[in-house]
């Protein structure tokens, strides 16, 4: 007989059909059993009655553990109580795959740690399925959000000779052509691109080797940067703060069921609408020494500084302007305070804080040289990317969006291992 998923049950009311998937559940009173099972589209709950079916089969039944892959044949009934809706009258049932008793993950409280290493099995809990399905629908908001605006995707390197931020690097030895390092960043080559298709977007792994251990930290993590020519950094921030809109109203929409399965109090995310709070820096340091914060003018914003600034507010917002030494070689020297560049970082409420960084590029050839010799950075490697500046230099902006800091915010977690399906940190290079 055809199988059919558990997600497609509604169209197979009244009849008969075969489902596979795993035991998530078990409960008999003898002669009555019920079987909770899961196939990755949803959750069934299957009803065995031992009078009505062959004795192999309620044999069959007997052998079950959690995590047991079976087949169950039967009529899909509706039934308001059910999860999904429909409950299944098994006729016929049969093991796949048998799971011994000891499977590690087991309904009672684990360790971070001892989930982590049985990452393959916490995979395939509900918490963790329905973060797994809020990332995907941020995924494919994205390609539909640039696409229906005319945006081209581009494809870039992972392995460069070029760096595109202050960060650690793992770097590998490339055949006769000296390190290779893991991209941090797909912007350099999006400039490049942006000059060829006038607005892109790249969406792929970037690596950061910091030595961090917060949670808001991966050594390998997912950005989705778009670059557009001619926009200048206000253009900028209308483009990131319609995405991030976006993205929290296709969630709403479409992921209501996995909303609530993390608890998630979408009263908070309801209120992410356009346009966000602009704040400059200097007004933000400001700010935060009134807060009790001890930053000083000149210096990044920590996870702390952020929390406070966006506690006032129930929208991410944007702080602009940061100073220079703060920033990366690349952002355009603000022509109102050259002590700083054009820039912006949109800090996510509910103290998640930086889930992206923007800025408006430097468009100079001689102040772009000037801040790459500042930096000490080698100018070979980045004489296609001055090349631009020559031929043609146009205004452009872009930004950066952490998919799984995007994702932690969404959901509600606590920390972004969660976010992605195998986290890589500081001390976790397995499984």
């Amino acid at each position: 007989m055809h199988s059919v998923r558990i997600n497609e049950l509604s169209n197979h009311a009244g009849t008969s059909v075969t489902v596979r998937g795993w035991v998530t559940h078990l409960r008999s009173s003898g002669k009555v059993a019920f079987i909770v099972m899961r196939d990755g589209t949803g959750i069934l709950q299957t009803v065995l009655v031992k009078s009505a079916v062959a004795p192999e089969t309620w044999d069959h039944f007997a052998r079950l553990t959690q995590e047991t892959s079976l087949s169950v044949t039967g009529e899909v009934r509706a039934d308001a109580r059910a999860p999904g809706g429909y409950e299944l009258g098994i006729a016929d049932l049969s093991i796949i795959g048998a799971s011994p008793l000891d499977y590690p993950i087991q309904p009672k409280e684990h360790g971070i740690d001892f989930l982590l290493d049985n990452r393959t099995f916490w995979l395939r809990s509900p918490r963790q399925v329905a973060i797994a399905r809020i990332r995907s629908e941020l995924e494919q908001a994205t390609h539909d959000f640039y696409y229906s605006r005319g945006f081209l995707r581009v494809d870039t390197p992972i392995l460069t000779a070029a760096i595109g931020e202050r960060s650690g690097l793992f770097s590998t030895e490339y055949f006769d052509e000296g390190n290779a390092y893991l991209a941090q960043t797909g912007q350099l080559y999006g400039e490049a691109a942006a000059a060829a298709f006038g607005k892109i977007y790249t969406f792929g792994p970037t690596f950061r080797a910091e030595k961090s251990k917060t949670r808001r930290h991966l050594t390998e993590f997912w950005m989705i940067e778009p670059e557009v020519a001619f926009n200048d950094t206000h253009d900028n921030m209308r483009l990131q703060e319609d995405y991030v809109s976006f993205l929290v109203q296709r969630v709403l929409e479409r992921r209501g069921a996995e909303l609530k399965e993390v608890e998630r109090d979408i009263s908070k995310l309801e209120t992410v609408k356009p346009p966000f709070p602009r704040i400059d820096y200097t007004d933000a340091v400001a700010t935060l020494q009134k807060k009790g914060s001890s930053v000083q003018w000149g210096e990044d914003l920590g996870a702390e500084d952020e929390a406070l600034l966006v506690e006032d507010y129930d929208r991410p917002i944007f702080v602009m302007n940061y100073p220079k030494e703060a920033k990366a070689f690349y952002m355009k020297e603000n022509p109102d305070d050259p002590r700083t560049v054009l820039c912006d970082d949109c800090l996510a409420p509910e103290g998640y804080g930086e889930i992206i960084g923007g800025s408006q590029r430097e468009d100079d050839y001689d102040k772009i040289l000037q801040r790459l010799r500042e930096e000490k950075l080698p100018e070979d490697a980045y004489e296609w990317y001055l090349a631009l500046r020559k031929y043609g230099t146009f205004p452009h902006s872009g930004f950066g969006l952490g998919l799984e800091r995007t994702v932690a915010w969404i959901v509600g977690a606590q920390h972004i291992r969660e976010c992605i399906a195998f986290p890589r940190m500081m001390h976790r290079l397995r499984p």
